[in-house]
């Protein structure tokens, strides 16, 4: 992407903001950011997760772009003290394009953010969202279920919502009555029931939920459970006949169970109404025009062993082009689809520890772990191996049971070349090592310093007679130097000591 720089005092600005707008979507960008600065307003688009920088806004036509995206977006332009959000609906090239945007006052001014909504990839449904062939027949079972909750797991900005519209996709037939309570409502989708939170009226996700009960829903779609009682009402819900789509903000399998049991939620209700998790993270996606291809190292041969039990030579490798950003184009999600069996849900019931837990849910390769599906499309080409590394928790996704993978990812398992380099040092150790004569030292005569005579002190120069200074007006008077002005601090009187009585009572009171 090339940097842009236009002509603020002849183009209007109305112009100036469609065209960032369009380049913003011709880049793939996600959002774009204006932030203003102390001297000027940066323009930066996020593409492919990375923020870069695509125009400056001159001081002076900074405060008029910022109110042209607030008029458009159907924001209050004489307020801008508070937060506000707005929405642009609009079309490019014939394509319906769905912005959200966020004003935030900061100290040089409104930080404006608009996040282009683009649910292509969730209208051709699950089958072309990045699932593996495993995960795909795992997540198609899950849906199969008349009842139960199915939860989309991962940090703000990884494709929840993607996943989420992709599946609601698949139930969506007329046969079903679906409903969803959202805040905001992202994709308006033909034959579902949507409701928008409000919660400054009191419409917030437990009230809609409670009246959602009566309407005789078949599935209901959650935008995100925030708060226990969504919850609460959430599990409820699933145990009485209906199946519940939702999102929350957790790191993988094992910290959703945990993070909803925090949530004051029975153990016995949760390990009857889960059916299944779906942890995602995404990455940078390979340009496939210039990717390359390199030799592996032996740290990476390690870590795919021991991941995925593969022998491998070669990696893919970012190159660059005309194409891409940095050898990258568009991302890919990496995927984690736990499909709850009765023991797992046994084992939530019975309030099992977190290791024997984590051995139910990765043993014997039931659930295929976000590391295995990452290095496993890295092997494919999709995505690099510094990726994989980059988006992946080494910290919080091992448990004791994975020390030795752990280990081999930090780096502090031997690798191939290292083991047998210490196989030679023993074998060299074991063998009789010849014996070397000591060689005889050798002494060199200690030489005498050079005697130094003494020299004559150089005497120092005479000190200049200080210039007199005369008054221009009184000749006779003559100004005294610094030498004169000086006086010790002993000559001074600064009077007796001083108490607090001397200043009554009204000061004492202050003080």
């Amino acid at each position: 992407m090339v940097f842009k720089e236009y002509d603020y005092d002849n183009q209007p600005i109305v112009e100036i903001v469609n065209e960032i707008m369009a380049d913003a979507v011709r880049n793939r960008a996600s959002d774009i950011h204006f932030d203003p600065t102390p001297d000027k307003l940066k323009v930066r688009f996020r593409i492919d997760g990375d923020l870069v920088d695509y125009a400056y806004v001159p001081n002076a036509f900074k405060k008029n772009m910022t109110t042209r995206i607030k008029i458009i977006s159907g924001m209050n332009i004489t307020e801008s003290r508070l937060p506000q959000d707005g929405a642009i609906k609009t079309e490019l090239e014939g394509k319906p394009l769905d912005m959200r945007v966020s004003a935030l006052p900061i100290v040089d001014g409104e930080k404006v953010v608009i996040r282009i909504l683009d649910y292509s990839t969730s209208l051709q449904g699950i089958d072309n969202i990045g699932f593996s062939d495993v995960n795909l027949e795992k997540v198609k079972r899950m849906l199969d279920v008349p009842n139960g909750i199915i939860l989309t797991t991962g940090a703000t900005g990884s494709g929840k919502s993607t996943t989420t519209y992709a599946m609601l996709q698949r139930l969506n037939v007329p046969e079903t009555n679906i409903i969803t309570v959202e805040d905001p409502v992202e994709m308006k989708i033909e034959g579902l029931n949507q409701v928008q939170v409000m919660a400054e009226i009191g419409l917030t996700f437990a009230a809609a939920l409670r009246s959602i009960l009566r309407q005789d829903p078949d599935v209901i779609m959650i935008g995100e459970i925030r708060d226990n009682e969504t919850a609460r009402i959430a599990v409820r819900s699933a145990i009485t006949g209906h199946l519940v789509v939702s999102t929350i903000h957790t790191n993988n399998t094992l910290n959703t169970i945990e993070r909803l049991t925090d949530m004051d939620i029975e153990r016995y209700l949760l390990g009857t109404a889960l059916v299944g998790l779906i942890s995602q993270r995404l990455a940078k996606k390979l340009c496939p025009k210039c990717r390359g291809s390199r030799p592996a190292t032996e740290y990476e041969k390690l870590v795919i062993k021991k991941a995925i039990n593969l022998d491998i030579d070669n990696l893919y490798t970012p190159v660059g082009c005309d194409d891409c950003l940095g050898g990258y184009r568009g991302r890919v999600p990496i995927h984690e689809v736990c499909e709850l069996d009765q023991d797992i849900k046994d084992a939530i019931t019975n309030s099992t520890p977190k290791e024997k837990l984590r051995s139910l849910v990765y043993g014997n390769g039931k659930t295929i772990s976000l590391l295995q599906d990452g290095l496993k499309k890295a092997v494919n080409g999709l995505t690099s191996f510094e990726e994989i590394l980059r988006v992946i928790d080494i910290e919080t996704d091992f448990g004791d049971g994975d020390e030795e993978l752990r280990m081999a990812l930090l780096g502090k398992l031997p690798t191939k070349s290292a083991e047998e380099n210490e196989e030679g040092n023993e074998e060299a150790a074991t063998e009789t090592p010849a014996v070397t004569p000591a060689p005889e030292p050798v002494t060199t005569p200690i030489e005498k310093a050079p005697e130094t005579t003494p020299t004559a002190s150089t005497p120092e120069p005479p000190k200049p007679e200080p210039v007199r200074k005369v008054d221009p007006n009184n000749p006779e008077y003559e100004i005294p130097t610094e030498d004169k002005l000086s006086f010790n601090q002993s000559d001074i009187n600064f009077g007796e000591e001083m108490s607090y009585d001397d200043f009554g009572d009204d000061y004492e009171d202050d003080y």
